[in-house]
């Protein structure tokens, strides 16, 4: 007989077993979007005339943040050199044996094709068979930079043109007076649980420089309409200018232009004026807030989301100037959003839009002072479901 329970009867009030512990389950929350939610709000009024913002974006765009063609040309051809001798050194290495390449991707901003004016800077990851100690990575350097001088020893090039070598943490750079190309050190995915701080490079630089390989993968296969990498110049350029933003990486930037442009119901590329101003509706809707599903890494297992990566403060602050400038695009402020006209100070003191006044926002969030030193501050949006009966394995993240 179970103990508190009558003879064949049901358990007294009270007793029963014991309880399992309350384990907190983490729900995300999609945040309002008009367009997906279009259909049962129809618009009663005539769509604005956004012909006007079209034009500046577009100006802004092809005149200030596209790289000119000599820049263009500076980049390329120094790409084009260095790739040669490392694909040379991966299929004919000769007597280079201090490490062995497997492959070599181009990667980044220049790849694909959302590089700035005035970074003239293109990435390159080379994956080495073997592991990847400073010394090789040294080794590498030196022998790149030889066969360089070798390949262009029958042309004649100018003081600006003359390459120079620097290495660094994360591999080496072959720059010169136009134009640089950073070499990304990785290595094999099995060799990453042999790597060892003291003898190799650091294990979190060559996973990265994996998981750039993946983002240009996916971004070749899925992001490469035209719009999409207008709309990323343009925020680029707004994490350069308003420091709420400037914690949004360049892979978040990826991702959030071709959901604001690509994820509709129509599935048809948005113009490049909706889906400037639905990029401010979703942060503002809180789309990078803790409990928000945010966008899902596409190419990550375990359903992690990539705002996650922001602090708590920086999610909070990025949000409320969203929704500042999104206010102030609703009245016609779009030159300053830009840079056309006026400076950043319109997220950080009042304006008046044809009458309207704008006053910015300031932060919600508070970080809690109850809390010892050095604790870890738990969010829920970092606790997911731990069920042992469904076998969840969304703690990943």
């Amino acid at each position: 007989m179970v103990r508190g329970a009558l003879r064949g009867g049901r358990p007294m009030r009270g007793g029963g077993g014991i309880r399992p512990p309350f384990k907190k389950t983490f729900v995300p929350r999609h945040p309002f979007d008009i367009t997906l939610a279009e259909v049962f709000f129809p618009k009663v009024a005539p769509a604005t005339d956004d012909s006007a913002l079209t034009a500046a974006l577009l100006k802004r765009n092809q005149d200030f943040l596209s790289p000119t063609p000599a820049e263009q040309t500076a980049i390329g051809n120094l790409v084009s050199k260095v790739q040669a001798v490392l694909d040379n050194l991966v299929v004919a290495p000769g007597d280079f044996n201090t490490c062995q390449l497997e492959e070599v991707r181009q990667v980044g901003s220049f790849k694909k094709g959302t590089i700035l004016s005035g970074n003239t800077v293109a990435d390159v990851v080379v994956i080495l068979k073997t592991l990847p100690t400073k010394e090789a990575v040294d080794a590498l350097a030196k022998k790149v930079e030889a066969d360089l001088k070798t390949s262009m020893k029958t042309e004649v090039l100018t003081k600006g043109e003359q390459h120079t070598i620097l290495a660094h943490e994360r591999g080496f750079d072959i720059s010169n007076q136009q134009a640089k190309v950073r070499i990304l050190i990785s290595t094999l995915p099995q060799n990453l649980r042999k790597l060892e701080p003291e003898i190799h490079m650091d294990p979190k630089y060559t996973q990265s420089h994996l998981a750039a390989i993946r983002h240009t993968r996916w971004f070749e296969e899925n992001a490469h309409h035209s719009s999409i990498k207008v709309l990323i110049r343009i925020l680029k350029d707004l994490t350069k200018r308003f420091d709420a933003f400037s914690p949004l990486s360049p892979w978040m930037l990826d991702l959030i232009a071709h959901l604001a442009i690509m994820n509709n119901p129509s599935r048809q590329a948005l113009p490049i004026n909706l889906a400037f101003r639905r990029v401010f509706q979703l942060l503002a809707a809180g789309l990078f807030l803790p409990g928000s599903a945010g966008i899902t890494d596409p190419t990550e297992p375990g359903h992690i989301r990539v705002h996650t990566a922001m602090s708590l403060e920086q999610q909070d602050a990025c949000c409320y100037t969203a929704q500042t400038l999104l206010r102030v695009l609703a009245h016609g402020g779009y030159k300053h959003i830009l840079g056309l006209e006026g400076n950043t100070s319109i997220v950080r003191e009042m304006s008046v839009w044809n009458g309207v006044c704008v006053s910015p926002l300031g932060a919600v969030y508070e970080k809690p002072t109850d809390k010892k030193e050095g604790d870890a501050e738990e969010d829920i949006e970092m606790i997911e479901n731990e069920n042992e009966d469904d076998g969840s394995d969304d703690g990943a993240e």
